[in-house]
């Protein structure tokens, strides 16, 4: 049935801020009823083939994909690749740029870091970390960890917070933005160079939570990006508000974009976003993906 429950965008524990394995994740789709869920983890692939193993014993489709960390026009962008060919060349390449674009920019932050007089160093970000790169919020989790544990007041308000689970993204917001005291440029790939990869590798490119702080995609840049090669847009993000949900719908039917759902669950680092969090998804979405693939 075509209104069937999916998730397009869902973290597993093999990204660098991901908190479930893939077989929860699975059972918790199994037992909330999911037909279908995508697991896109930042700029790795490393959850497959065991998520695939594990779906065709739970009775729940998993679509393969990835979310890779992009620029366009200056500006940071993620985007998704279901069904993307997850063992292919051509995105093992991209993968190892992406890869040794953030894990210099994570060396970066910690030095800036350590500029600004934060105890911190990259052995122990490093250790402490996942096989992926350290993302800003991961930077700031250890970092808010140590502090709580040795009382730094350089921290307090993070760590002595109500919501002390959200205080990487407060961490990140204050520090990493740009014009933040340990803002690094972003070095990664081009989106739209990728877009004329992706699209003849089995992907169905769509453009992750537009109207996220660091995005705020434009009517002009998903027209732009669609000649380029975009299907879909995530139009039902744990990131939206009800107005930027409606407005990003309409532009998705304007520009004849898929429009597409997907929480961004996480886990725990993500609090507020439990799983099962979006209620929008459902299987004609995948359908219509399935439609747009090169």
């Amino acid at each position: 049935m075509t209104d069937e429950r999916v998730d397009l965008h869902i973290h597993s524990s093999k990204s660098s801020d991901g908190d479930l394995t893939p077989f929860h994740l699975l059972r918790l789709a199994k037992d909330n009823a999911f037909r279908a869920i995508s697991i896109s983890d930042h700029d790795t692939v490393e959850a497959y083939p065991e998520a695939l193993e594990e779906s065709q014993k739970m009775g729940v489709e998993l679509i393969p994909s990835v979310e890779l960390t992009t620029l366009f026009e200056g500006r940071e962008f993620h985007l998704l690749l279901p069904f993307v060919h997850w063992e292919s060349r051509a995105l093992k390449r991209i993968l190892n740029k992406v890869f040794q674009a953030r894990l210099e920019e994570a060396k970066e932050r910690i030095v800036k870091l350590q500029n600004l007089g934060f105890d911190i160093s990259w052995e122990e970000v490093h250790q402490k970390s996942k096989s992926t790169p350290p993302l800003g919020v991961t930077i700031a989790q250890i970092l808010i960890a140590k502090g709580r544990k040795e009382k730094s007041p350089a921290l307090e308000k993070y760590y002595q917070g109500q919501n002390l689970l959200l205080a990487p993204y407060l961490f990140y917001k204050d520090y990493f933005m740009e014009n933040g005291p340990a803002f690094v440029p972003k070095r990664t790939v081009n989106l739209v160079d990728i877009l004329g990869i992706v699209s003849k590798d089995g992907a169905a490119p769509v453009l992750a939570h537009p109207g996220a702080y660091f995005e705020q995609a434009t009517k002009k840049d998903l027209s732009t990006l669609k000649e380029k090669g975009l299907v879909g847009l995530e139009v039902f993000s744990s990131y939206h508000d009800s107005a930027e949900t409606g407005a990003y719908k309409a532009l998705a039917e304007e520009l004849d974009l898929v429009a597409t759902a997907g929480s961004d669950f996480h886990g725990r680092i993500k609090p507020h976003v439990p799983f099962g969090f979006i209620k929008e998804g459902n299987y004609r979405m995948v359908e219509e993906l399935k439609k747009r693939r090169h």
